[in-house]
């Protein structure tokens, strides 16, 4: 696994992703979604449709 670096884990943490979709809720009105992507560099992401490659959702907004 890598060792990611004190900012690059601060920014792909869940509480960042979480922060990131609720300012996208409010903004455009759509529900969003924090997906964890098994990706070790972006362990998460937050997508506007529910995922459909097999990642998991860990929260809907």
């Amino acid at each position: 696994m890598h060792k990611l670096s004190p900012l690059r884990a601060r920014l792909a943490s869940f509480e960042h992703a979480y922060a990131l979709a609720w300012q996208l809720r409010r903004s455009t009105g759509r529900n969003q979604f924090i997906v964890r992507t098994g990706n070790p560099l972006q362990p998460v992401r937050v997508v506007d449709r529910p995922p459909s490659d097999g990642a998991i959702v860990m929260a809907l907004l």
